[in-house]
């Protein structure tokens, strides 16, 4: 299963397909990156998330601890060596003057963002991210994700 390079959909109809393009994304994200994850709720963005961290773990040489949505905290932060990880669900976000204080756009080459639910931002065209929209397909039966950097 290739990874993007450039813009292209892949399938992750199965938790393994998706555990496949966690590990191999891993290879092209080295710090200082937002990612943004658009989708449905229930279409496989945090599942992506865990198995990235957890790649990371492994690929460390760590533990590899049980990764959640923020749904209820909005942001959960994983230190994983040198690299650091936060990782937003702005699902709950009601009102665009509540992310003001999320500092979410904190530039730093050791610090990896991502966020779920990144239609809640706004003025994000300064913002170099590469965005993974997840969707169904096939009366639900299918997934894919379609990556843009």
């Amino acid at each position: 299963m290739p990874i993007a390079i450039k813009d292209s959909k892949i399938d992750i109809t199965s938790e393994k397909l998706t555990k496949e393009l966690a590990k191999k994304f891993t290879n092209f994200i080295k710090g200082g990156e937002f990612i943004f994850l658009y989708g449905e709720m229930g279409v496989g963005k945090t599942t992506f998330v865990k198995y990235f961290i957890n790649e990371y773990q492994k690929i460390n040489n760590l533990t590899q601890t049980e990764i959640t949505s923020p749904t209820f905290s909005l942001l959960y932060e994983y230190q994983v060596k040198d690299i650091r990880i936060k990782h937003y669900d702005l699902f709950r976000i009601n009102r665009k003057d509540d992310i003001k204080n999320l500092d979410i756009f904190e530039k730093d080459n050791k610090l990896i963002t991502l966020i779920e639910w990144p239609q809640l931002l706004t003025n994000t065209q300064s913002i170099k991210s590469v965005d993974l929209t997840f969707s169904y397909s096939n009366d639900l039966n299918e997934r894919s994700v379609d990556i843009k950097v």
